[in-house]
């Protein structure tokens, strides 16, 4: 029996330490104004989350869709389409959509909303 109440106390401790942790994480989060787009971690291109639109990447590997201020990848030419498949739109300072096949980082920063940039 003290066994069994050993066990729940750590995994509670456990549990409320991850939740803490969760919280702090999200708190410093700022809502995204840009998304830069890098190819094998060079700048390439930065499109404004305030303007909806498709964008053909990295010479055709791979489209992003910007609508209603978030980000998402709809196409790929890699076989697995992990990038495609993300969970959610991204539109918080910070978060990413990473295509490891072709070498493609979108990457959402606050502030001021930057001016495209296409290389």
């Amino acid at each position: 029996m003290k066994k069994n109440i050993i066990a729940f106390a750590i995994i509670g401790v456990i549990l409320v330490t991850s939740i803490v942790a969760v919280l702090i994480i999200n708190s410093g989060k700022e809502d995204g104004a840009y998304v830069t787009v890098e190819v094998n971690g060079v700048e390439v291109a930065r499109y404004g989350l305030d303007r909806d639109g498709e964008y053909v990447l990295n010479g055709g590997t791979n489209t992003l869709r910007i609508e209603n201020g978030t980000a998402y990848m709809i196409d790929a030419n890699c076989p697995d389409k992990t990038c495609c498949a993300f969970w959610r739109r991204i539109d918080q300072s910070g978060e990413t959509i990473t295509c490891l096949p072709n070498l493609l980082v979108v990457k959402v920063h606050s502030g001021e909303s930057a001016p495209e940039i296409i290389i």
